[in-house]
């Protein structure tokens, strides 16, 4: 039996696999409040040529506009990738209760790994973190796209030469 936070990142993971499906890094989210999906949101950068078109920002404009406010209080948000140091700048901002992270980020998250935006007390929202949800599936999805992309690089480099 799944859990509501399982059931919840399954769907972020769905989202996901919008972005890999455009050859983005496979990031995905959705905002729920009061027990249902308000928002989704998957990585564009690409795609969209901008910077901000991260998965996290995508959902919380969503959000933002469903409830006509840009404070998301009493909401959660479910994340594949521990949010980088913009997108938890902007969770804080937002005011939002949660933020449910399937795989934490070595190298630029900012909900535990490299920093912790998300609950540091010198601010004035703090924002409850919940870490390692459906862990395993996340880690996976990141770690196969950036194998094939590692491959994909090798055989142009390949190719290239010949």
């Amino acid at each position: 039996m799944m859990t509501d936070q399982e059931k919840f990142m399954k769907e972020a993971i769905r989202q996901a696999k919008k972005a890999q499906a455009l050859e983005e890094v496979p990031i995905g989210c959705v905002i729920v409040c009061g027990g249902k999906i308000i928002a989704r949101g998957y990585n564009r950068r690409n795609t969209d040529k901008n910077t901000l078109s991260h998965a996290e920002l995508n959902a919380i404009r969503k959000a933002s506009r469903k409830l006509g406010d840009w404070r998301l209080e009493g909401c959660t948000m479910y994340v594949t990738l521990e949010p980088c140091q913009m997108c938890a700048g902007a969770l804080v901002q937002s005011r939002i209760d949660e933020v449910v992270i399937g795989s934490m980020n070595p190298k630029a998250g900012c909900a535990g790994s490299v920093l912790n935006l998300l609950e540091m007390e010198g601010f004035n929202h703090q924002v409850k973190v919940t870490r390692g949800v459906l862990e395993e599936e996340c880690s996976q999805m990141l770690s196969a796209f950036f194998k094939a992309l590692r491959e994909k690089k090798k055989l142009k480099k390949q190719l290239g030469k010949e």
